[in-house]
């Protein structure tokens, strides 16, 4: 059988767009020129069985080539004709819709389908839907106790079940105040700042305590069974509780030393702009029988006057309480630390910001941020925050929920997580982003070195897609796959590794011009992206695999 006659050769795609009642179908082999060789095309649709008839003539021959292609679930249009055309590499089929793919009906329809056939809480469920990224924290919180996992090799993370779940704040809320309030302390700006920093504030790392936002979960160090430190080169070293070579160890935190030496690192961090000084406190407290630190503005707890300059004086009255399950903390020992207003920002920016997909104002040039790795594979798990090599600063670890899972079957109807992957995630933040900051472009950084990775530019956020491979003739009904419609973003990329690394100057030269996003990530999950990127280019034709001199792909939405 040559290869134009055998259906495993041939591989099909299906795409639809948003709000367009048209599906269209890529019929494609890479050894084949339809154009030429395939005479007397025909396709039939039989929706009894779901699928299409594609045959023609061979060239030169009479002997007829057949395949079946399955069809997707969507509302198809009996009546309105069936077009098609062989270009020179691949073979083009137009089908008619009564909805669009994603009409509210026509997702209900499928909802239902779904849980008669498999389930309400079926995984499967979960692909052929919009990622819609959650906090997650109403089922967290209704399970009696939850452990974290590795997905990858399923080693349990957390030494006990965490039961007290809170949600985190945005970093957006300072912008919010500010609106509400106005920008200058003479108009209630103060007020907002105190309100953003005190709220902030309020969620700290404590043990016992699991803080989420929508890509990361924020484990206080005591909760995790092991930890690997990495130590500034390309090798990770196992270190027992987050001890280092910096002197800080957990007798010295439980010390009053301990405090000190934390002042002193804190106040050696410096952004860029230093010209405002203000005063600032380190703070010891005890949460759940475990004493954690934390960075405050001086501000929140003076009950004299506290000078801002080149303003006016506020003048601040109030107490900092701490609740934990009815239970009150208070605040026994400070000390203070010179930093100014650009810091503070800085820093809770870059602790209540989102560490997956980091953006690069939001970074401080002195708080790195370390990957966290699985004990037993050594794999990705998340990040912690650092300075001069020492432990995390607040003493917590972002897990990111594309890495981690909630039973130890990775994937499964227990596994709270398991709708989450680093593409989804990537695409759903590449979407908000968009919509927030009105730019398509983005530049991905890397998280240490700074050095461009990725350049990606959204084309569609709305397209709908599957691929596989054609049928035989022979091959039984039943056989065929039911095949559901998968929602994708249409992109065009450049793997920065390929640029020579003489013309750092293009990218800056691309940001201005383009008026780009610019975000932070790692390098092994922008690798892992560009591999995703690169495969996903082969389900259509090699006329569709580059627009403007770069690769056209997608990524699962």
């Amino acid at each position: 059988m040559s290869n134009l006659e055998n259906p495993k050769n041939w591989r099909f795609t299906w795409e639809a767009q948003s709000h367009s009642p048209n599906l269209r179908l890529f019929l494609f082999d890479s050894q084949a020129k339809p154009s030429v060789q395939c005479r007397n095309l025909e396709v039939q649709l039989n929706l009894s069985h779901s699928h299409l008839l594609v045959s023609w003539l061979k060239e030169g021959e009479k002997e007829e080539v057949s395949l079946r292609v399955p069809v997707p679930r969507v509302l198809i249009d009996s009546e309105a004709p069936v077009s098609f055309r062989a270009l020179d590499d691949h073979i083009e089929v137009k089908l008619v819709l009564l909805l669009p793919v994603d009409h509210p009906i026509v997702s209900s329809f499928d909802l239902m389908l779904d849980s008669s056939e498999n389930g309400y809480n079926a995984p499967s469920l979960d692909a052929a839907k919009p990622l819609v990224m959650d906090t997650d924290l109403k089922s967290l919180s209704s399970m009696e106790g939850v452990h974290f996992y590795c997905r990858k090799c399923s080693t349990r993370l957390t030494k006990s079940p965490l039961r007290n779940f809170v949600e985190m704040p945005s970093i957006d809320w300072r912008e919010v105040a500010d609106n509400w309030f106005g920008g200058c302390c003479c108009s209630f700006g103060g007020i907002s700042e105190k309100l953003v920093t005190r709220f902030a504030n309020s969620y700290r790392c404590a043990k016992g305590v699991c803080l989420l936002n929508f890509t990361t979960i924020l484990l206080f160090k005591d909760d995790l069974a092991a930890f690997k430190l990495y130590n500034g080169t390309h090798e990770y070293q196992p270190r027992p509780d987050f001890s280092s070579d910096s002197g800080l160890s957990e007798d010295m935190l439980s010390s009053q030393e301990g405090t000190n030496d934390l002042c002193e690192k804190l106040s050696s961090i410096h952004l860029k702009d230093n010209s405002v000084s203000t005063s600032a406190l380190v703070t010891k407290e005890k949460a759940s029988g475990n004493e954690f630190f934390s960075a405050l503005p001086l501000s929140d707890f003076s009950e004299t006057e506290t000078f801002v300059r080149g303003c006016c004086v506020h003048t601040a009255d109030h107490i900092q309480n701490h609740f934990d399950e009815g239970s009150q903390h208070s605040v026994p020992e400070t000390c203070p630390v010179d930093q100014n207003t650009s810091q503070l920002n800085g820093f809770l920016n870059g602790f209540l910001g989102n560490v997956f997909m980091a953006k690069s104002y939001n970074l401080s040039m002195d708080i790195d941020w370390m990957e966290f790795v699985c004990p037993n594979c050594l794999s990705l798990l998340g990040a912690y925050p650092f300075h001069n090599g020492a432990a995390p600063i607040d003493g917590g670890v972002r897990l990111f929920k594309c890495y981690v899972s909630t039973s130890s079957s990775a994937g499964g109807s227990g596994d709270l997580f398991r709708k989450y992957s680093l593409e989804r995630m990537f695409t759903n933040q590449l979407v908000e982003n968009a919509k927030d900051e009105l730019s398509f472009r983005t530049l991905v950084r890397d998280f240490k070195t700074k050095s461009p990775l990725l350049q990606i530019v959204l084309l569609n956020p709305n397209s709908w897609c599957c691929s596989g491979y054609c049928l035989d003739t022979t091959s039984a009904a039943e056989s065929i796959l039911k095949l559901d419609l998968l929602p994708i973003i249409k992109v065009i990329f450049s793997d920065c590794h390929e640029t020579s690394a003489s013309q750092p100057r293009v990218h800056e030269d691309w940001i201005t011009r383009n008026v780009a996003d610019v975000v932070c990530m790692f390098a092994r999950q922008v690798d892992e992206l560009i591999q995703s990127l690169s495969s996903a280019k082969d389900i259509l034709p090699p006329s569709y695999n580059f627009l403007q001199g770069l690769p056209l792909s997608s990524l699962q939405r």
